[in-house]
């Protein structure tokens, strides 16, 4: 009798564990706990004074890295201003553009 409660207690004990591990979740290959990279999604905006301002986390090579894949070939002179916006000089469709890039992922040409 006691061997049976005493192994009652331990299968007890020991599915609860097994019971927690099987609830809990690791993030999705490739996802990011960083909530500011979530936050990061990124439009085009209709024109540059919709950018938002803020403390822009990208360093120039990702700044640079999302302008080209929005389509933006030629990047140069990338520069971050005071309100925390990257700016460069780029190309698209065969035409020079001012481009700005915010701390959202937004991205606006002129």
């Amino acid at each position: 009798m006691i061997r049976t409660a005493i192994l009652a207690a331990i299968l007890s004990a020991t599915s609860g564990v097994a019971a927690t591990a099987q609830t809990t979740t690791a993030p999705a290959t490739g996802a990011t706990t960083d909530t500011t990279m979530e936050a990061k999604q990124g439009v085009v905006l209709a024109s540059p004074g919709e950018l938002k301002k803020g403390a822009n986390s990208f360093t120039e090579a990702q700044a640079k890295s999302r302008l080209e894949g929005f389509g933006f070939t030629s990047v140069t002179a990338l520069t971050k201003d005071v309100d925390g916006v990257w700016w460069a000089t780029a190309s698209k469709d065969a035409k020079s553009v001012k481009v700005g890039l915010d701390y959202q992922g937004n991205i606006a040409a002129e």
